[in-house]
């Protein structure tokens, strides 16, 4: 099937970033814990996300938080496809014609998660928000992936060591079923992963008693 056309490339781009950015900024976390009575900016390891809202409110609290955060990824993929009329192809998943507006908007998610303008530009480590965009960028090494992170919990008991499994080992999956240079730009994403956790670490340093 023919997908619809899009937008001109510019336009295209520019409603892709800015789309995925507001989506990225939805402070899901926020949310879901002050519907609790609390802020998780405020409590816990200070970070807004899915594991600190599991350790203060349990699990069941901790699952829209989950689904949201992977949402705002998949779902600012999704939108440059629609605005790029790109389309996936099996297995290498999306095609080059849609490549980079769909990385832009997952970036810009990614970038609206950690700095979020709808909550003060604080917010949080990004990456469900990138697993949630990979689902779109490469669905079978997602699925991969999936799979990787089950096995790995199974097998330590630790969720924990199956989602870092899971997440980590997404690019080395997509190469066995997309061109490098798509790794590679998969790989520039979790650079941002990689930046939100070095400024979280410094936060902590700074913040303890000398």
């Amino acid at each position: 099937m023919t997908p619809p056309p899009g937008l001109p490339g510019a336009l295209a781009v520019l409603v892709s970033v800015i789309g995925g950015y507001l989506l990225g900024s939805v402070p899901v976390a926020v949310l879901v814990a002050r519907a609790h009575g609390l802020d998780p900016r405020e409590a816990g390891d200070r970070n807004p996300g899915f594991w600190n809202v599991m350790e203060l409110l349990g699990r069941r609290a901790a699952v829209p938080v989950f689904a949201g955060d992977m949402l705002k990824g998949a779902l600012a993929g999704l939108l440059a496809l629609a605005v790029t009329g790109g389309r996936l192809t099996w297995p290498g998943g999306v095609t080059a014609a849609g490549a980079v507006p769909v990385y832009l908007a997952v970036a810009a998610a990614m970038a609206g998660h950690a700095w979020p303008v709808f909550a003060g530009f604080r917010g949080g480590r990004s990456v469900l928000t990138f697993a949630g965009g990979f689902a779109v960028i490469c669905p079978p090494a997602f699925l991969l992936g999936v799979a990787a992170l089950v096995v790995t919990t199974l097998v330590t008991r630790s969720f924990a060591a199956g989602a870092r499994v899971g997440v980590f080992g997404l690019p080395v999956l997509q190469l066995l079923l997309a061109p490098a240079g798509y790794v590679a730009a998969t790989g520039a994403l979790m650079c941002l992963i990689g930046l939100r956790f070095g400024q979280a670490s410094r936060a902590g340093r700074t913040s303890r008693p000398s």
